[in-house]
């Protein structure tokens, strides 16, 4: 049985270390985004090149997550936490390095593979590490320190965008790595599950990554219209088939689909869907509004986008009890319009746009959407599951919203007629962010009609999320297994 102690020195020390681990990837998730103009111009890069530089990341870590925390079950937490971080920082120094777009796109999908093995690592070894008495806390804890990376975030990126550099902004994970790999092998203690089998489903996450990498590319690439577009859609739809036959058939599955024999499970998840497929496309696009647009620095772009996250940090605990006393449909079904509510006031900032009168209030009604629908997210996904499963429930809703937000990146630009130069013109830009905010817009409405159509209120009994404090606005908290 765990048996740290929060208040021990050890205990100090795990959690710094993961806290350092996670951060690496939630901040490069959050600062990316305000770096793409800057990436964009020192590289010679078109958009679809900027389109997956965060896609390339994304295909990679939503494919993998679930087999790396099975990885670590099996082989170890701490040493495929360890590996995670050191090959995480050894792929942003390749980024920061890389000489041309090709290069900086090939790193950022092994940047993805590390965020695969540390992400869900550094809650494992919370959990695995940590007092009965004292694991609820620390998950606490490591969720809302790690809130405060996902904001500090974009304003940290500015800074070094328009300071040292776009490079700096993967260069900086590398010293983080040095500090935290040290600390896990001297202060966590090495844990693993007995009950983890020998087998891992390697099959079934390299067809979830194929199929998701070449329906990215089949979308990205869709403006063309070439023989290719239409050959890596055909392969993308027999891959995703694929992934679906070996999940089904395989002995030991790294997403079993009996887990989608809970409609309510199912039906969150595509709330999910709409949900965080709208937030990764607004994040995207934003950061580059506020600069080829509106004409503000990296800084003051990623500093405008702040509000969102401090209001998750805030208030996400206390929107998690309101749901428990209400049950989760009332605010399944107002958060999405809320949200959908900000993106419409989004139209108002172009050229010229005051923050005040203009994107600030967009952003604090956008935030209190959020605010609102992601507490009762996480807990209607946990229960609608056993709660021995509440962590592949939780690691499935994960990688959903990440796959989400890759399709979103790769499709707004499409359907809004967004050129390959687009990003260079803030006209042609501001032309086609509109559009791309209502189709957001209309994708949260349709998650919210889902949610108020087939949520129900959960068993008194079901697991409750622990992390109550979240910060991220990309993708859903992690959750591991629940004991009681």
């Amino acid at each position: 049985m765990p048996d740290v102690r929060l208040s021990s020195p050890q205990g100090k020390w795990i959690l710094l270390t993961t806290v350092l681990g996670s951060s690496m990837a939630l901040l490069d998730s959050t600062v990316v985004n305000v770096a793409l103009p800057h990436i964009g111009r020192d590289l010679g890069a078109d958009l679809a090149a900027l389109q997956w530089t965060v896609n390339a990341y994304m295909v990679t870590l939503a494919g993998l997550i679930l087999l790396g925390g099975a990885l670590g079950d099996r082989f170890g937490r701490r040493r495929i936490f360890v590996l995670g971080v050191l090959w995480f920082a050894a792929a942003s120094l390749l980024c920061g390095l890389a000489p041309n777009a090709g290069v900086l796109i090939a790193a950022r999908a092994l940047q993805g593979v590390g965020g695969a093995l540390l992400t869900p690592g550094s809650l494992a070894l919370i959990q695995a590490s940590f007092h009965a008495d004292d694991r609820g806390r620390a998950v606490g804890l490591w969720s809302g320190f790690g809130g405060v990376g996902a904001a500090v975030g974009p304003f940290l990126g500015g800074w070094l965008v328009d300071g040292a550099g776009w490079r700096w902004v993967f260069l900086l994970n590398v010293p983080l790595a040095l500090l935290c790999a040290p600390i896990a092998l001297r202060h966590v203690p090495e844990s693993s599950d007995e009950r983890a089998h020998t087998r891992f489903d390697v099959a079934g996450a390299v067809l979830g990554a194929a199929a998701l990498a070449l329906l990215t590319y089949a979308l990205i690439e869709a403006r063309t219209a070439s023989w290719t577009v239409a050959l890596s859609a055909v392969a993308g739809l027999a891959a995703a088939v694929a992934f679906v036959v070996v999940e089904r058939r395989g002995k030991d599955p790294m997403m079993p689909l009996d887990v989608f024999a809970s409609r309510q499970f199912t039906a969150v998840n595509v709330v999910t869907l709409c949900v965080y497929a709208a937030f990764g496309g607004f994040f995207f696009l934003a950061a580059l509004q506020f600069q080829v647009a509106v004409g503000w620095s990296a800084l003051a772009a990623g500093t405008a986008l702040l509000p969102t996250t401090v209001l998750m940090l805030l208030l996400s605990a206390r929107s998690g009890e309101l749901a428990e006393r209400l049950g989760p449909r009332l605010q399944l079904t107002v958060g999405p319009l809320l949200c959908a509510a900000g993106m419409v006031l989004m139209l108002r900032v172009g050229p010229g746009a005051s923050y005040l009168a203009d994107v600030l209030p967009a952003l604090v009604v956008l935030g209190l959407g959020m605010v609102t629908l992601v507490a009762p997210l996480t807990a209607s996904v946990l229960a609608a599951v056993d709660t021995a499963r509440a962590g592949l429930a939780s690691g499935v809703n994960n990688a959903a919203a990440r796959a989400a937000g890759l399709v979103a990146v790769a499709a707004l630009p499409l359907l809004t007629g967004m050129g390959e130069e687009a990003y260079r013109s803030p006209r042609a830009f501001d032309d086609a962010f509109g559009p791309a905010m209502l189709i957001c817009a209309g994708v949260l409405v349709a998650g919210s009609v889902i949610a108020f159509t087939t949520v129900r209120r959960p068993a008194p009994d079901c697991p409750r999320p622990e992390c109550r404090t979240h910060g991220s606005v990309l993708t859903p908290p992690l959750e591991g297994e629940h004991t009681t």
